[in-house]
């Protein structure tokens, strides 16, 4: 039997078409050649979650996202298709779980712990997660405070190190460096005084050494004298100071008797320190002995004359 061309060309066509209509619900995310299950979930929005976007269980993919419906009340109705070897708990929330900071979303079954297993059109419950970019808003927020913060504190530190003050560092340092040269200079200055002084150090020390010896084995001595020392000052203390001082209470009465008595009158002291004619007297004796004396130097032979022939005298 021969085959018509044009028979050949129909059936070309029908698996040209056949295959272009697998390949599409295969891109799509519908397997024909499987029966899955169907589960609903309702949503206020569903920004960012598309057809064939993943259904996911703990990161795993067990299903697909096969429609999303407008409904009357502007809720949005998505329909999961759901490998059939995978039975969901009735209580498990379907949510919406941003992917990406571009917004993108998929759907997680957060698996319920029921015993009975949701059938196949059940609506599960539904939950929404926020945005990544939502999530992270109190994050920038908190980020920008911070970034302006920080630029604050740049410009105080840049107002801070400006030339005057990095000199004024940069002279402290200067200075801190040579304080730590002095220093050093000072200690190794100590260091060589000490290592010559150690022979003068050691001798003194030897000589305190052989005082403090001494004066342990001299330690009776010096108790004894130190006890004789004793002794003599009980004694000193001992003495009769009483009468001594009433001898020279004596005296100082009997010695203001007399200058009593002398400023009296009375006596011959009294008389030559009073009378104002002993005293005339006596001056002018003394100066007609003056008188005397100076004729005598100047006439010698007035007073004085002698003959070696024994003439006759004057």
């Amino acid at each position: 039997m021969k085959i018509s061309n044009e028979t050949k060309v129909g059936i070309l066509a029908s698996f040209a078409i056949a295959i272009f209509i697998i390949g599409y619900n295969f891109l799509k995310g519908n397997d024909v050649f499987t029966q899955e299950k169907d589960f609903y979930a309702i949503y206020d929005k569903v920004d960012g979650l598309t057809v064939s976007k993943p259904v996911l269980v703990n990161g795993y993919q067990i299903g697909r996202v096969a429609a999303l419906t407008l409904q009357q009340n502007g809720k949005i109705l998505a329909n999961f298709k759901i490998a059939p070897k995978y039975d969901i708990p009735k209580n498990t929330i379907a949510r919406l779980e941003s992917t990406d900071l571009l917004g993108s979303k998929a759907v997680v079954f957060d698996l319920g712990n029921s015993t009975a297993y949701a059938a196949d059109g059940d609506t599960l419950n539904s939950n929404i997660q926020a945005n990544i970019l939502d999530q992270m808003e109190p994050v920038q927020k908190k980020a920008q405070i911070l970034i302006s913060r920080l630029d604050s504190v740049l410009v105080s530190v840049n107002n801070i190190l400006n030339p005057n003050f990095q000199k004024n560092i940069e002279s402290s340092f200067n200075s801190i460096a040579g304080t730590l040269q002095t220093l050093e200079s000072t200690s190794k200055t100590v260091d060589g005084m000490v290592t010559v002084q150690s022979k003068r150090i050691d001798n003194i020390l030897a000589n305190a050494e052989s005082i403090s010896a001494n004066l342990k084995n001299n330690n009776e001595q010096i108790t004894g004298i130190l006890t004789n020392f004793n002794k003599v000052s009980d004694e000193i203390a001992k003495a009769n100071f009483k009468q001594t001082l009433e001898n020279a209470n004596q005296a100082v009465a009997d010695l203001q008797t007399a200058i009593n008595k002398v400023n009296k009158g009375n006596g011959s002291l009294a008389l030559l320190l009073n009378d104002d004619k002993l005293y005339n007297n006596l001056n002018n004796a003394s100066h007609n002995l003056d008188k005397l004396m100076i004729d005598l130097r100047a006439n010698p032979k007035r007073y004085v004359s002698f003959s070696v022939f024994g003439g006759k005298k004057d």
